[in-house]
């Protein structure tokens, strides 16, 4: 796994390098290879200059709220790893970011040691990020899927950034498809029994949510 183009240093990259070592050091436990080329590539990919809202910043965002949500998970080390390869493979042009990320980790965790059971459980998160649907009681799966929502329950401020990031990396489709695919997506979260499984996600975030989501809708069907 190789990178032509590091991510830049300084910002948000350095904790982050030493996140990842961390992560990796406790779920593989010390043998394996060194875990830093691993981070360089991921870090190249989620700082690909296509990105807008999926960026270094979003991939930290995630993490924090991993760690705000972790008492809920069964095996927190396996979901940050999920969160770390969950938009390591965006192109906003194609359908399939999600496969072709779930097999990024299937193949870059276990040439760093990591066993089959846990690379097999990283790959199966990355893809429930298609629908942010977990079955009851998959505890994982809701830390994940809250954690990556998270970013619904901003400020009217932060929402509205967020929400121009997403179009700028669309910037390529013509306003009326754009609506058309931006309201879809809108409907479809808003058509969730629950946006947010965790119970903390649920009492936090989920009411601030809807009404981001809704009014989005609005203003683009007005």
């Amino acid at each position: 796994m190789t990178s032509d183009s590091p991510a830049e240093p300084g910002g948000p990259a350095v904790e982050l390098r030493r996140r990842w070592a961390a992560t990796v050091a406790r779920t593989r436990g010390a043998a394996g290879p060194d875990p830093a080329p691993y981070a360089e590539n991921l870090l190249a990919r989620w700082a690909e200059p296509q990105r807008r809202y999926h960026t270094v910043a979003h991939l930290a965002a995630v993490l924090e709220r991993v760690d705000e949500l972790a008492s809920y998970a069964a095996d927190p080390g396996t979901v940050e790893l999920a969160a770390w390869f969950h938009d390591a493979v965006y192109r906003p042009d194609r359908s399939e970011n999600e496969e072709r990320s779930a097999a990024l980790a299937e193949r870059a965790l276990p040439e760093l040691g990591l066993d089959a059971d846990r690379t097999a459980q990283v790959a199966r998160l990355v893809r429930l990020t298609v629908t942010h649907d977990p079955e009851p009681g998959d505890r994982d799966g809701e830390v994940l899927c809250d954690a990556d929502l998270a970013v619904l329950a901003g400020t009217p401020d932060a929402y509205a950034a967020y929400a121009a990031a997403v179009r700028e990396e669309y910037a390529f489709v013509p306003d009326p498809d754009f609506i058309a695919g931006r309201a879809a997506v809108l409907r479809q979260l808003l058509g969730l029994p629950r946006l947010f499984r965790t119970p903390l996600g649920r009492e936090r975030w989920e009411g601030v949510a809807r009404h981001n989501l809704a009014t989005e809708l609005t203003l683009l069907s007005g």
